[in-house]
């Protein structure tokens, strides 16, 4: 193990048993100005992790006492903020959508392009220090499934891997890739976000890719496409399911290749771009109906965020309804009354976070009052046991009542269980203490 150190500059951990591989990166990052160490199996390098603070770390995949991937997890597991970044046989995708899974930040394929090599530590040495997002693109919520959210979204920031958003449609998928964009290394750059549904199937080409003067009637003068406009930021395919097939194959290439040519142009042209994409339809029964390809499922599915429904937190309903009536009133002091929160925390919301934002801003364009919104405001659908036909006990519609009774009946066999230690009782529910006295007083449970 040789080390080169120069005062006040950023560090560089290179892990490889190639001498020659070793001497090229070595050289090519004191050009950039970096300080370099290097390590030449595993376990040297998890010493030097241990030992000293490093800005990046370059670790090849296969060495002689282990895979790579242990320097990545040994990093993730002591929680150092060193950017990783794992070099892969040419051609070796499996490898390299491990490493990503495993918290790689990005990865290079033998024989390392130098030109590849610079991008991506540039890329990894700038990124910012951890910042709050503008208040707009905040992910609200204390609930134990957007508590859970924004810690992954903290660790995906960090990467350069593809994320895959599934959720369902008003959950809040392009609020998330917009917090991973601006929590990341490219938050300074374009985030372009595009309906994959809303583009005609005859201009998709035209419109990620960019075309030339006159390559097709109407074509005035050059354009660039999606792709092009989203360089050296992030570009966000949302309903990324809707994409046709011959779409499909296109997109995948300029994934593969990382170049996209325009139409109507004889040469490609380089693009760097971090994806993130999202549906709300379940992808893979698509893959096995032959609808989407199963290479281009694997390049976007890489990592995946789930973002829950507001069924799924329903303890964050009356937080998240009076920031979004701020927003609509620019906080000119509209309040929810104790009722029309009740309502709200009740109603089922098939849209999510979209159609609670929709019930908001027509309950203060209907209300009497603008600053006091009442239940009858909001004209939600009455409760159903409002009904004529009350539903029996053992029936599984309608489907709040149902759930009521199964929440009822766990919590309760959990206060059993631990003599009604309602602390221990939450631990034993895995949620916190917050959401179990939430959950018992809206439940009525004494």
């Amino acid at each position: 193990m040789t080390t080169r150190r120069i005062r006040g500059q950023p560090k560089v951990l290179v892990v490889d048993d190639e001498p020659d591989l070793l001497e090229l990166l070595e050289l090519t990052l004191s050009r950039m100005g970096l300080d370099t160490s290097r390590a030449e199996n595993v376990g040297e390098a998890i010493r030097l992790l241990d030992r000293e603070q490093f800005d990046l770390c370059l670790t090849d995949m296969r060495l002689p006492d282990g895979e790579g991937l242990r320097v990545v997890e040994h990093i993730n597991q002591k929680g150092l903020d060193v950017p990783v970044a794992v070099i892969t046989a040419f051609g070796s995708a499996e490898n390299a959508v491990a490493a990503l899974k495993a918290g790689a930040f990005d990865y290079l394929a033998k024989p390392v392009a130098l030109e590849q090599l610079r991008a991506l530590v540039k890329q990894a040495l700038k990124v910012p220090e951890k910042t709050q997002p503008p208040s707009a693109y905040n992910l609200l919520g204390e609930s134990p499934a957007m508590q859970q959210v924004r810690g992954l979204i903290e660790r995906l920031a960090k990467s350069q891997a593809p994320v895959f958003i599934s959720g369902e449609s008003g959950s809040g998928k392009e609020l998330a890739a917009r917090t991973i964009h601006l929590h990341g290394p490219r938050a300074e750059q374009p985030f372009v976000a595009v309906n994959c549904g809303a583009i005609p199937e005859n201009l998709m080409e035209s419109e990620f890719f960019g075309y030339r003067k006159g390559a097709f009637t109407g074509a005035e003068a050059d354009r660039d496409g999606f792709f092009q406009a989203a360089n050296g930021g992030t570009l966000f395919l949302d309903e990324v399911a809707d994409l046709p097939l011959p779409m499909q194959v296109k997109l995948l290439r300029a994934i593969q290749e990382k170049k996209v040519r325009k139409v109507g142009a004889t040469q490609e042209e380089p693009v760097d771009v971090r994806l993130i994409s999202a549906t709300h339809k379940k992808l893979a029964p698509l893959v096995e109906a032959g609808n989407f390809r199963q290479d281009l499922f694997y390049r976007l599915h890489v990592i995946e965020l789930a973002m829950p429904s507001l069924r799924e937190m329903r303890e964050d309903i009356p937080l998240i309804a009076h920031a979004i009536l701020a927003k609509l009133t620019r906080g000119g002091g509209a309040q929810l009354q104790p009722e029309a929160v009740a309502a709200l925390e009740h109603y089922p919301f098939p849209g999510n976070v979209r159609e609670l934002e929709n019930i908001l801003e027509r309950g203060l364009s209907l209300a009497a009052d603008p600053q006091r919104i009442t239940a009858d405001d909001l004209h939600l659908t009455p409760p159903a046991d409002d009904s004529d036909d009350p539903v029996p006990p053992g029936e599984k519609w309608p489907l709040q009542d149902y759930l009521d009774r199964v929440e009822r009946a766990a919590i309760n066999e959990a206060l059993e269980k631990t003599r009604f230690n309602r602390t221990a009782a939450a631990k034993l529910l895995g949620i916190t203490f917050r959401a179990m006295r939430y959950r018992m007083e809206r439940l009525g449970i004494k």
